[in-house]
Order: structure tokens, then C-alpha cells, then sequence
């Protein structure tokens, strides 16, 4: 028999597609095994404050194809207070349980891990984050979903780029980091890409283009991670009208801001995020099962792999500079 009568499951931070596939595989995966699951509502509010529901295989039938959580999701301030952590973990022990699976990003397995200093259970971490800066895996649940959401509507206004012969700047999500911004700016043709990686050089831009419009071209697509600039892509046009750079007169047409927001958090998941779901949530359950603790449970290579919380938590994801190039390369 496992180790662990109850297993609990929670979701936290900013909601992503493929939640529910995890939710899904985590119950699945634990009940098969003999477990009680239960799942608290609204990430770590719900567990401050003992909300929780009961979780079994019927439960979460017809979810997996799901975006958002069916358990909720929340940012919860109150955790950073060890007396709410306390009251956390008396909770888990009052019900029960012995294993706590947390899929989030950074700051839900920040939280994981202060949960993990204070009480003698198991947590484990999933990552699920759109802005796939998480360490200890290469990929997140979500960013696949929130890419190809991105790319559709980029390909959708460069329809309307190249009939109206236009510039246009396409704010994506990404306050810290570049990744949803590269791969669609690849993806989506774009003529230059604007990261938090890589310092804004405002001639640079104007630069190419103008070289876009020398070439012959009468559209433009510049991708901008909302996080490159002071104000996003509109912040990007302000900054260089007031430096006397206008990049309409580059252009020769008109310029326009389209910021993409937060339809890239919602959405049926795809495939790869389904599959990417199922396989760290069970996963997850086995290593728990095994009484491992303290560790998140990613990818790497395609192969499962575990990273403790602090090994995960203080890796630096950085972008491939190769692709970076590849916008510059392609955009002829």
C-alpha cells in the first residue's frame, strides 16, 4: 500500500492551459492507487482558510480538454506570513494528508517550498506557467497553449498588415522574461522581436525598419514582450516619437499597438500541453508515493527529471541568443 492516505492538490498563481489536464492526472493517478484526494480551492487561500473539496475519478471527468482550473486559482499575500504557513500546515494534518501537489509557477513553488520548511509532509511541485521561466524544467504547462493563442492572432493581423501596408506592435505577456515573445515572433514572421533580455535601443529599431521598407516590404510585425519597455509596445511608441524617431515615417504607413493580454491565458490546451500535464502530474504522485519531498518535477530532454524546490527556484532560464538571431536572419 502507498505510504500516503490522502493526498491533496492545489492550484495558485496565474491560471494556465493544461491546469485541468494536471488536476485530472493527479486525481486519476492517485485514486487508482488507493488514495483520498482532495483538492483546496483558490491556491493557497484556500488552504489558509480550509476550503477544500472531495476529488475522485468522476470528478474530474470531461476536464482535460478544459482551460482555466476547476479548482480556482488566486494570488495569496497571506502566505508570506509564517503564521499563515503555520495555519497551512496545521490544516494539511488536521485532514490528513500526507502529500501536497502544487502546480503553479515561481511563486506557488516559492510557497511550496516555505510549506515544505515548516511541515513533515510531502509537496511536490508541477510548473505551470505561461512565461516558462521556471527552472528545473524545460518546458511549463501552458506556454505551448499561450504561443500557438499568440501566433494565431499575429497571423490574423498580418492579414490586415499586409492589405492596409501597416506597421504594427504585438504586446504578448512575458513581464520578466522573453520566451512567448521569441517563439512567436519566429513563428509569426516577425520582422523584430522586443525582449527584457535585451536592452531597447530605440535606432536599432528604426534601423530595421527602415530597412523593411527599403526592401520593398509594406507591412511590419514587431513582437514586443510586455515587459521590454516602460508602458509595453504603446511605451515603445511614445519613446521614440519623444526621441524624434518616428517609426511610421520609417514605415511609411501607419503604426499600430494590438495587445494580446490575457487571451493568451485562456483556451482549450494543446495536445502538447495535455500530454505534458498528464505525464509531470503522475509523476508527481509517483514520487510521493516513493516518499520523496522537498522537489518540483519537470522535463528535461523529454525524459521526467527532479529538481529540489531551491535548485529550481534559483536556476535563471535564459534565452537561446541562436534564436534571437533567427528573427534577424528571417526577416528579409
Amino acid at each position: 500500500m502507498p505510504t500516503v492516505q490522502r493526498l491533496a492538490v492545489l492550484t495558485s498563481g496565474g491560471d494556465a492551459p493544461g491546469m485541468n489536464a494536471a488536476i485530472r492526472a493527479v486525481v486519476r493517478a492517485g485514486t487508482r492507487a488507493g488514495w483520498d484526494v482532495i483538492g483546496f480551492r483558490r491556491g493557497y487561500s484556500g488552504l489558509i482558510d480550509d476550503v477544500a473539496i472531495d476529488l475522485d475519478a468522476r470528478a474530474v471527468a470531461n476536464i482535460l480538454q478544459r482551460g482555466g482550473s476547476i479548482l480556482d486559482t488566486a494570488r495569496e499575500d497571506r502566505f508570506h506570513d509564517p503564521a499563515a504557513r503555520e495555519r497551512a500546515r496545521s490544516v494539511l494534518t488536521n485532514r490528513g494528508c500526507m502529500a501536497l501537489i502544487t502546480i503553479g509557477g515561481n511563486g506557488t513553488q516559492t510557497g511550496a517550498s516555505k510549506l515544505q520548511s515548516v511541515w513533515n509532509g510531502a509537496v511536490i511541485g508541477i510548473p505551470s506557467t505561461i512565461d516558462n521561466d521556471l527552472g528545473g524544467t524545460d518546458r511549463s504547462i501552458g506556454f505551448d497553449t499561450a504561443c500557438n493563442t499568440a501566433l494565431e492572432a499575429i497571423d490574423r493581423i498580418r492579414d490586415s498588415a499586409n492589405t492596409l501596408d501597416r506597421l504594427f506592435l504585438v504586446e504578448v505577456m512575458g513581464r520578466h522574461c522573453g520566451f512567448i515573445a521569441l517563439d512567436v515572433a519566429i513563428g509569426g514572421g516577425a520582422e523584430a522581436v522586443l525582449l527584457p533580455e535585451v536592452p531597447f535601443d530605440c535606432d536599432a529599431l528604426a534601423q530595421i525598419v527602415q530597412g523593411n521598407y527599403e526592401r520593398g516590404k509594406l507591412s511590419c510585425i514587431i513582437v514586443v514582450a510586455e515587459g521590454a519597455f516602460p508602458g509595453g509596445a504603446r511605451g515603445v511608441l511614445d519613446e521614440m516619437d519623444a526621441r524624434g524617431v518616428s517609426l511610421e515615417a520609417a514605415q511609411g504607413a501607419g503604426a499600430r499597438v494590438t495587445i494580446l493580454g490575457h487571451i493568451q491565458r485562456g483556451g482549450n490546451p494543446t495536445v502538447r500541453d495535455r500530454v505534458l500535464a498528464s505525464r509531470l502530474s503522475v509523476a508527481a504522485v509517483d514520487a510521493a508515493a516513493c516518499g520523496r519531498r522537498n522537489l518540483l518535477v519537470g522535463v528535461s530532454s523529454r525524459s521526467i527529471c527532479e529538481t529540489g524546490f531551491a535548485e529550481a527556484l534559483m536556476e535563471k532560464r535564459e534565452i537561446d541568443p541562436t534564436q534571437l538571431a533567427l528573427v534577424n536572419t528571417l526577416a528579409g
